[in-house]
């Protein structure tokens, strides 16, 4: 089958002209005619204009096109559902945007479609990416393909049931707080948090300014790197793009860890981690060892205040954001006997619930009074955590941590519950904080049910090159990417 295909092994039976991309991509709107209604991974798809994008990239593999310049030729690739597509609907799993179609591409739909990519459908998300289990939608909430009684994880839990599903082979993402690590180390997939500024958010609808970055979500390490090297890059129409090179993410991945020091952080080891997600990460650091790497304790001693500082400086940025979404510009409108009104309508039945308690907790520590008490101590915390990471790189290479305390856990289980459901982060969010980089990679499974368990590498800023070089030595050694859902 096509789909038991990676996104490399896909390139390679296109470039042998043994499939076609329109089959490749036939294949994914098969698949998720057959399964979705299960998963409910997607929200839209436009079945034609793929076919259309599939059949460009066929002519082009005819012409003999080369794939150095256009790595993703004929590839079939989804896209949360918080990015600017031309002509496409765009809502961010909420209900305040209506029928709004977006005007133009995101840079990062740009990119993709210049590396050959067929571009294609809209997945699930929490609304506004404010969840950790992709249940905050408007759309009903998607499920993990390994339990359909559990939650794929949020707020990019769409993108990794996808993957994870075999509906597509590849996907795309943001991180604010995790939301691309998290929902792959539920899955059982691989997700990458890049270093701040080194993926344009041009077209990507804002969450948190300061936190949020673009990420890739696929089957495996190879994969991951070659969708990073796709969108990576600066863009000047993105004020917070840094302008540093692009590296060959590929051409670096190595099979050992020989010279390799990985950091283990002592206050991320907590008391509350789940015994078989502990078993399988103790297990995963012993296979680092055996490749060569040297393993250290290191200590983050600010990790403790990382969830409070993030919920703070997150929602009063959110706060702002979404503000601009009023009922007047652009997308639903529900009337009042005034504007205060009709604004209070708009946003009061438009918005859901989680949105509503971020965009209150983000007003009222930025209100008078306040600012100095939470905000700004807030952003001095950051700071702290920040230094933490800088120490600690001067000692080792990158950080080595389980990516979540628990395996997937059940769809409405902490719903009545804010607090339980953010500290499911507590492992991911810090690495926004300090601007770092980050991925989450398979490292073992539960039993009883089966459930996948990820382990996440921290690295210094714009490293990704030497964190994929490590994930993949892993990977290698390892066959937990290799484990499919059944469905």
């Amino acid at each position: 089958m096509i789909q038991n295909l990676s996104l490399c092994g896909l390139a390679a039976r296109l470039d042998a002209r043994e499939v076609s991309a329109r089959e490749a991509m036939q294949s994914c709107l098969d698949r998720i005619g057959a399964i979705d209604e299960k998963i409910n991974a997607f929200i839209s798809l436009d079945r034609d204009d793929a076919l259309v994008q599939a059949d460009a990239a066929d002519t082009a593999l005819a012409k003999g096109e080369s794939r150095e310049g256009r790595p993703l030729l004929g590839v079939p690739v989804s896209l949360k559902d918080i990015f600017c597509v031309r002509d496409q609907p765009l809502n961010c799993a909420s209900k305040i945007l209506g029928d709004f179609r977006s005007p133009y591409d995101a840079t990062v739909v740009q990119k993709l479609r210049d590396a050959g990519a067929v571009v294609f459908g809209r997945v699930n998300m929490d609304e506004f990416a404010m969840g950790s289990s992709t249940e905050n939608s408007a759309f009903g909430r998607s499920r993990n393909p390994w339990d359909l009684e559990r939650v794929p994880g949020g707020s990019s839990g769409g993108c990794a049931a996808a993957v994870a599903a075999q509906e597509c082979f590849g996907s795309i993402g943001t991180d604010t707080g995790g939301s691309v690590r998290q929902p792959a180390s539920l899955c059982g997939c691989v997700g990458l948090k890049p270093t701040y500024g080194r993926v344009s958010r041009f077209g990507v609808v804002a969450f948190a300014s300061s936190l949020d970055q673009v990420g890739p979500l696929a089957k495996d390490v190879r994969d991951t790197a070659v969708l990073l090297g796709a969108i990576a890059g600066h863009d000047p129409r993105d004020s917070t793009s840094v302008p540093k090179d692009v590296p060959d993410y590929v051409s670096k991945l190595r099979g050992d860890l020989k010279g390799v020091k990985l950091g283990l952080p002592k206050e991320y080891l907590i008391d509350g981690i789940d015994p078989a997600v502990r078993a399988a990460f103790d297990a995963a650091v012993m296979q680092c060892e055996m490749l060569g790497a040297e393993i250290r304790e290191v200590s983050m001693p600010h990790t403790e205040y990382g969830v409070a500082t993030y919920y703070i400086v997150a929602t009063a940025e959110a706060s702002a954001n979404l503000a601009r979404f009023d009922g007047i510009r652009y997308g639903k409108r529900v009337d009042g006997k005034d504007p205060f009104a009709l604004y209070c309508n708009t946003r009061g039945s438009g918005f859901g619930e989680e949105v509503k308690r971020r965009i209150i907790l983000g007003t009222y520590v930025l209100s008078s009074g306040y600012y100095d008490a939470y905000y700004l101590r807030a952003q001095k915390v950051r700071a702290l955590i920040k230094r933490d990471f800088e120490q600690a790189f001067e000692t080792v290479d990158a950080l080595i941590t389980p990516t979540m305390p628990a395996p997937a856990f059940k769809a409405g289980e902490k719903m009545d519950d804010p607090l339980q459901m953010y500290l499911s982060d507590i492992f991911t969010i810090s690495c926004n904080l300090a601007g770092a980089c980050g991925i989450s990679l398979p490292c073992g499974f539960t039993s009883n049910p089966k459930l996948p368990v990820g382990m996440q590498l921290l690295g210094r800023p714009f490293e990704e090159a030497r964190l994929l070089q490590i994930a993949h030595a892993y990977e290698q050694a390892t066959a937990w990417h290799e484990e499919r859902p059944i469905i």
